[in-house]
């Protein structure tokens, strides 16, 4: 009944096909939303971790994370990098480094939240954005940016979080704070990270990226929304992200949101003169660390 009533649609087969694991390739799991892993066998990045995904109604409740599900399905981390704050982007990013000692990155936003869930001062890294900062032998830099418009022409949630809010959290309490797209450099790739359908074209002149992590959701109020992004970064691929409704449970398959229009998203990608890699939550897809312009 209530696919019905939110006009859902069963996902059309459009995932990629992933290429074959390889020796020291860098592994690349998609977590549904926003979510993502980056992974070699020196160290384990984490994006936006949402796998508590809670239902239409516990959102009028306080959100708890399902630190069960974090536990098998992210056993370990080294670092937990936040786009912003909001609670399908950090809600489950403070029991996730509770349970594997990881750094939480982010802005003041983050780490207040960090803070309000127990974390002690030396898990939290605050960033304002511009700086490299070191994850053993890669480098994570925030290149501040702003949050798109993704529901009825409106950014959701606006505003900052200036003192450790009340947890577990309503879902009022988590705003966005300072956004920030992240470019994750592991030496031999490069991947930026867009996690709001938006961003500030002087944060990413002159950079360039191997991979684009890129959301889908509320693209259509950014005019030239992807073929800016492939001007600036000139990337090789371009995964889409932030393309499901964020409700169904993490370890089934997830409906997309027909607004989203997912098939076109791709389209716009090819266009623009790139290979899209449309992945499944919890798909894998790994990356070569040379210079080849093969996976």
């Amino acid at each position: 009944m209530l696919r019905k009533l939110l006009g859902l649609k069963p996902k059309a087969s459009i995932y990629s096909q992933p290429m074959p694991q390889t020796e020291g390739a860098l592994e690349l799991t998609y977590l549904g939303t926003a979510g993502f892993i980056l992974k070699n066998k020196q160290r384990t990045v984490v994006l936006d971790p949402y796998l508590s995904r809670v239902g239409v109604t516990e959102l009028f409740r306080p959100l708890h994370t399902n630190t069960a599900l974090l536990k098998k399905h992210i056993p370990h981390a080294d670092d937990v990098l936040i786009g912003h704050a909001h609670y399908d982007h950090i809600l489950d990013a403070p029991d996730l480094c509770k349970q594997t000692g990881a750094r939480l990155i982010g802005s003041k936003a983050t780490c207040m939240v960090g803070r309000a869930a127990g974390l002690p001062e030396s898990q939290l890294k605050e960033t304002a954005g511009r700086e490299d900062i070191a994850c053993g032998s890669w480098t994570v830099r925030g290149l501040p940016s702003i949050h798109g418009k993704a529901i009825f022409g409106r950014i959701p949630i606006p505003g900052d979080i200036l003192s450790p809010p009340v947890w577990p959290p309503k879902l009022l309490d988590l705003k966005h704070g300072l956004v920030l797209n992240w470019l994750v450099d592991t030496g031999s790739l490069k991947i930026v990270h867009i996690d709001s359908a938006d961003f500030i074209p002087e944060e990413l002149q002159g950079l360039k990226a191997d991979v684009v992590c890129l959301c889908a959701i509320g693209r259509k109020y950014r005019p030239n929304y992807v073929k800016e992004v492939v001007a600036l970064l000139q990337p090789k691929w371009i995964i889409p992200c932030h393309w499901d409704t964020m409700f169904t449970h993490y370890e089934k398959e997830p409906d997309y949101i027909p607004s989203v229009d997912l098939a076109g998203f791709i389209q716009e990608i090819k266009d623009a003169g790139v290979e899209p890699i449309v992945m499944p939550m919890r798909g894998k897809q790994w990356f070569k660390v040379n210079n080849s312009d093969t996976k």
